[in-house]
């Protein structure tokens, strides 16, 4: 596949030259937001911090170099924490550079047999189910170290936990206090007129310099060299093959949808899907040799950029240089932020995942596409997310079916021995139960013209049962005539 890359719009200075201001203001605003979420998703995902980081490194000065989006900015995802856990635990972290390199590849293969625009035809309520399951257990486990305790393993025992967990917030209410103080923080500064500065920024610094006088956990981040390791094909097996898979379709969606979402947010050049799904995978592959989480585009730093005033993808490579800057030159000012702190912004991540307003205004406006909607987000929460997302797809192929499958089956008498049926909409064998039902509950009479002209679509299945119909008529002694579609 040829690429090409899109000449983009950059502001020019009063003097007639090229200003970058703007890009680089917008990199530093999103370098702020980044790095505590690059730390909270790798804690949260049961990984060492560095990881995220490393992580974050690769989208901006890979990812972000390479022809695509513009202004979408790439890094470790709060919506995979769910699905590197579930590997790291059935895998060991050993497992996670092959998994997250094979995903990386699978990408890129997709993207060059240009599938990238076929992610953008999934069910809106499959997508918003996965968001929401995917939520709701990243909200479940970031309760427990409000109370300075280890997040369970599995949904289950976080679930199983909660009794136990009120009991230990109300014996050391420090970190429950410091976490609610992020988010309050976090809530007021965003309604507030000083939105040039993010709010998660905000909440962490204020929250930080008031856990300074608590004993709490904090955070321990090394150097980057010690957190890399080589990747081990020796590792690969039928359980790492499907982790493969379900990684590379669950961040190429959730990096296309972003993309979607974020197009909708500039005027300048739009996403082109199949290179963007290139410059993920590619991304995956480093990340994956380095042994690092893997990464997708996000849309909590990407409408930030968009926010912060950037043109080009100048803004989201440098955001990649501040962060690899910061962690060299500036590790330990990150010892300073209590894991409380982190949680608390993993839980602000997780609601906007679940999005409960649009669940609930769903429910109140199309029923079905909510039951598609809760059947994805309730197997995600009470088996995995491979399960409940290919249920949800499956349920949405089901439901679509249904709706297009609109038959009309209308039966007019026609004197006393006639009968006439008429046909209209598409006859599909999800019809097939009712049209035969119709066709057999006719009344006994010598003739009846069965009008089939009116079928927009004629399946095999309903074709062989009128078909067949109409023979066991005939072989009664009376008279069929089948008046057929123009398609013969």
């Amino acid at each position: 596949m040829t690429m090409h890359i899109e000449e983009e719009p950059v502001s020019r200075s009063p003097g007639g030259g090229t200003s970058y201001w703007p890009d680089v203001r917008a990199s530093l605003v999103v370098f702020l937001v980044a790095l505590p979420l690059c730390v909270g998703v790798a804690v949260a995902s049961g990984v060492p911090a560095e990881l995220g980081i490393i992580t974050g490194v690769v989208g901006g000065l890979v990812a972000g170099l390479l022809p695509g989006s513009s202004l979408q900015v790439s890094g470790p995802a709060a919506g995979l924490t769910v699905l590197v856990a579930d590997a790291v635990a059935a895998h060991g972290i050993g497992a996670l550079g092959v998994i997250v390199l094979g995903a990386g590849l699978l990408q890129v293969l997709m993207g060059l047999l240009r599938l990238g625009r076929w992610f953008r035809a999934i069910s809106p309520a499959v997508v918003q189910g996965m968001l929401a399951g995917i939520g709701l257990v990243l909200v479940l486990g970031q309760l427990y170290p409000f109370a300075g305790r280890e997040s369970p393993a599995t949904t289950g025992e976080k679930v199983a936990g909660l009794p136990g967990l009120v009991v230990d917030a109300v014996s050391s209410p420090a970190g429950v206090g410091l976490g609610l103080l992020t988010l309050a923080v976090a809530a007021l500064w965003n309604r507030s007129r000083l939105k040039v500065v993010p709010g998660v920024l905000v909440a962490v610094v204020v929250a930080s310099a008031i856990g300074l006088l608590l004993p709490l956990p904090r955070i321990r981040v090394g150097p980057l060299t010690d957190a890399v390791t080589v990747v081990d094909l020796n590792l690969v097996d039928a359980g790492v093959l499907g982790a493969v898979v379900t990684f590379a379709l669950v961040a190429s969606a959730e990096s296309l949808f972003s993309a979607a979402a974020v197009d909708r947010m500039h005027n300048g050049p739009r996403t082109r899907y199949d290179q963007e799904l290139v410059a993920q995978g590619v991304g995956n592959a480093v990340c994956g040799v380095l042994g690092a989480l893997p990464m997708t585009a996000v849309i909590v730093r990407s409408a930030t950029n968009v926010r912060a005033g950037a043109r080009t993808k100048a803004s989201r490579v440098l955001h990649g240089v501040w962060l690899l800057v910061f962690v060299v030159a500036l590790p330990g000012v990150l010892s300073y932020v209590p894991l409380a702190v982190l949680a608390a912004i993993l839980v602000q991540a997780g609601w906007k995942l679940l999005e409960p307003r649009r669940v609930l205004a769903l429910i109140r406006t199309d029923r079905a596409e909510s039951v598609v909607l809760l059947l994805t987000a309730g197997l995600i929460v009470t088996t995995d997310l491979l399960t409940g997302t290919l249920v949800g797809l499956l349920a949405a192929v089901v439901k679509t079916a249904w709706d297009v499958s609109r038959l009309s089956v209308t039966v007019t008498p026609d004197g006393q021995e006639h009968e006439h049926v008429t046909l209209r909409g598409n006859a599909t064998f999800l019809r097939l139960p009712r049209l035969l039902e119709a066709l057999e509950s006719l009344p006994v009479t010598k003739h009846v013209r069965v009008d089939l002209s009116g079928l927009r679509h004629l399946d095999q299945a309903c074709r062989q049962a009128i078909e067949q119909w109409a023979d066991a008529h005939r072989t009664a002694g009376r008279t069929v005539d089948l008046i057929r579609p123009a398609s013969g």
